[in-house]
């Protein structure tokens, strides 16, 4: 299964500038997911990361796959933001950078379930560009019903 922006945009409450995905290009509900962000100069926090050598804030490549893995979780578990859910990122664990990420690079981001159990489920993640591992991770996040 694919996903445009419209569909992502069903399925995460993120929204610009937080929204890190651009698309889906693989989703198997209950086991992995990969999709995309394109890098560009536009981004806001290039200005002040670095001025001169802009790099993308190993954070954001961080909450770029916890959002990947948030599309994943909903589609999972069979429900959405406007219902009145959300995935928290609750815990990382073995979070390595590899490579910097500038403008222009397209990081290519994919999940895949390694456990769930009640509201909690447990990721391992990758970003990469062109092949090469920008960021690996751990990830845990837990879903929750919010007050709309």
């Amino acid at each position: 299964m694919q996903m445009d922006i419209d569909a992502i945009l069903e399925y995460l409450p993120h929204r610009y500038p937080f929204l890190l995905v651009d698309r889906v290009d693989e989703l198997v509900p209950g086991e992995r997911i990969a999709g995309r962000k394109n890098v560009s100069i536009n981004e806001p926090f290039f200005a002040g990361h670095f001025p001169g050598h802009p790099i993308m804030p190993g954070v954001l490549l961080v909450e770029a796959m916890a959002q990947l893995c948030g599309v994943l979780a909903f589609k999972t578990r069979g429900n959405r933001p406007d219902q009145g859910y959300l995935h928290y990122l609750a815990g990382l664990n073995d979070v390595r950078f590899k490579r910097p990420v500038r403008p222009g690079d397209t990081l290519m981001l994919s999940g895949v379930i390694t456990g769930a159990r009640r509201q909690m489920m447990k990721f391992d993640c990758e970003s990469k560009v062109d092949g090469e591992v920008a960021c690996s991770a751990r990830l845990l996040c837990v879903e929750r019903k919010v007050s709309l």
